[in-house]
C-alpha cells in the first residue's frame, strides 16, 4: 500500500538528511533505430541578437537580489508532545528521538529536553519585521535569527495566524535587506521559481523549478485551525525540511510565496512544495504588525465542494455549471447585499475568474472586513456583477472555506 504525506517543511534538530542514489536498468533495444547522425546533436551555441529565440532564464541575478533577506530561524522550545506533531500518528517507525516518516526531526539538550527547531523566514521590512510560518514559531521559548551575513539576533513574536500558517516576528535592527511583494495573481503555471531558504540546517541554499498548480488546498492547515486557509501555488522547486518559511521568488527575485509544505511519502523531497501565495502573506502580515491578529473577511455563503464526485452532486442538487455553486446565503452579509441566491454560481471576485471554491477563499483572504467586493455571478442562466461590503468574524457570517474530508459540504460554522 502507497501513501503520500503532506509535510510541513520544517526540520527540528541538527540532523542533516544524507540523499540516496537510485539506479535503474533500461534496455537499449531498438536504440538507434531512430537515432539522428552524430554531427546533427551539436549546434553553437552563439548568441544572435535579432534571434526569434525565448532568451535564458537569468537565476543569478533573481538568486543575488533575494537570497539577502532570506533569514535561517532557531527555535528553543522544550519537551515534545504529540500535539505538537500533527504527524505523530503516521510516525510508527519512528526512532526514539522522534525521527520518523512525518518529516520531522527532533534533538534533546540535556535533561530538561530542550529541543531546538529549524525553519526559514524572509525580511519583510528594514525595521525588522520578518515573515515566516506559525508551524516554525508556535512553540517557542526563545527565537535567533541568522542573517545572511551570519549576523544573529534574538527575535519576538509579534502575532501567528494558525489559519493560514502565517506568523510575524521581530529584530531589533534597521536598514536590512528586504524582499518585495509581487502579486500573487499574475503567477502562471509554467512560470521559473526559485525557492530560498535553509533546508536541513545548511546555509542558504536556492533551487529551482516551475509553477506546477495554483489554489492547491491539501487540507494540513486543519490541524492547528478550525478554520483553515488554503490556495497554495504548488512547484517542483526542491524544499526539505528547514525551508518553511522560506522565499518563492520570481525570476525578478520579487516575493511571490512563503514556501510552508511538501508532498512526500518519506519526509524529504519527492516532488512537489506548496507555498502560501504574496497576497495573502501581504494582507496578513500586514494585519499582525498593525493589529497583532488577522483580520478575516467573510463572503457569507455556504459553497459546493471542488472534490464533490458526480454521486454527491446529484444527492446535494449541485447542477453542472461553471464557477462556486452556492449552496446557502448568510443573511447581512457581502454576497446577500450583492443580490447572491441559494442556486447561484459565483464566476468572478474583483474580476478575477472563480473556477474553485479555493480560487475564491484565496481572493476573499487577501481582502479585509470593510472592503468593497465586486461579484460577478450567474442567476437563472444569466451574469450579474454587483458590489457587497464584505463583514468580519462573527459565527453568522462565515463561510465554510475548504472541503471535507468525506467530500460532502462542510456545514460547521465558517472556515475561512
Amino acid at each position: 500500500m502507497t501513501f503520500k504525506t503532506f509535510l510541513t517543511a520544517a526540520v527540528i534538530g541538527a540532523a542533516v538528511y544524507g540523499a540516496g542514489q537510485v539506479y535503474g536498468k533500461y534496455k537499449n533495444e531498438n536504440l538507434s533505430a531512430n537515432m539522428p547522425a552524430a554531427s546533427s546533436l551539436f549546434k553553437q551555441t552563439n548568441y544572435t541578437e535579432n534571434s526569434t529565440s525565448s532568451p535564458a532564464v537569468d537565476f543569478e541575478k533573481a538568486a543575488a537580489k533575494a537570497s539577502p533577506a532570506v533569514v535561517h530561524i532557531k527555535v528553543m522550545q522544550r519537551g515534545r508532545s504529540a500535539s505538537s506533531n500533527p504527524f505523530a500518528q503516521n510516525n510508527q517507525q519512528g526512532n526514539d528521538d522522534g525521527n520518523g516518516p512525518d518529516g520531522m526531526s527532533y534533538q534533546n539538550e540535556g535533561a530538561s529536553e530542550r529541543q531546538v527547531a529549524s525553519g526559514s523566514g524572509v525580511v519583510i521590512s528594514a525595521d525588522g519585521y520578518i515573515v515566516t510560518n506559525n508551524h516554525v514559531v508556535n512553540k517557542a521559548e526563545d527565537l535567533l535569527v541568522t542573517l545572511n551575513n551570519k549576523k544573529d539576533y534574538k527575535a519576538r513574536v509579534i502575532g501567528t495566524d494558525p489559519s493560514s500558517d502565517l506568523a510575524v516576528i521581530k529584530i531589533e535592527a534597521n536598514n536590512l535587506p528586504s524582499l518585495s511583494f509581487a502579486n500573487s495573481d499574475d503567477v502562471h503555471v509554467g512560470q521559473w521559481v526559485l525557492a530560498i531558504g535553509y533546508p536541513l540546517n545548511l546555509e542558504t541554499t536556492v533551487t529551482s523549478g516551475i509553477v506546477s498548480a495554483k489554489a492547491r488546498s491539501i487540507g494540513i492547515n486543519s490541524h492547528n485551525s478550525n478554520s483553515p486557509i488554503e490556495s497554495f501555488i504548488q512547484t517542483d522547486a526542491a524544499v526539505n525540511p528547514g525551508n518553511s518559511g522560506g522565499a518563492l521568488v520570481n525570476t525578478d527575485g520579487d516575493l511571490i510565496g512563503i514556501n510552508s509544505a511538501i508532498a512526500s511519502p518519506t519526509g524529504s523531497y519527492a516532488g512537489y512544495s506548496y507555498a502560501i501565495p504574496s497576497n495573502m502573506v501581504g494582507r496578513v502580515a500586514g494585519d499582525i504588525i498593525k493589529y497583532g491578529s488577522a483580520k478575516r473577511a467573510y463572503l457569507g455563503i455556504m459553497f459546493g465542494n471542488d472534490q464533490m464526485s458526480e454521486a454527491d452532486r446529484q444527492k446535494n442538487n449541485i447542477p453542472e455549471g461553471t464557477g462556486v455553486y452556492v449552496m446557502d446565503v448568510t443573511s447581512r452579509s457581502a454576497a446577500e447585499e450583492a443580490g447572491v441566491q441559494k442556486g447561484d454560481f459565483i464566476i468572478k471576485i474583483n474580476g478575477n475568474t472563480i473556477n474553485t471554491g479555493t480560487e475564491m477563499v484565496e481572493k476573499i483572504s487577501a481582502l479585509r472586513p470593510g472592503n468593497k467586493v465586486e461579484i460577478t455571478f450567474t442567476h437563472n442562466g444569466s451574469a450579474t456583477t454587483a458590489t457587497g461590503t464584505l463583514k468580519g468574524e462573527s459565527a453568522s457570517n462565515r463561510q465554510p472555506a475548504q472541503p471535507t474530508e468525506n467530500n460532502q459540504p462542510d456545514e460547521g460554522d465558517g472556515n475561512q
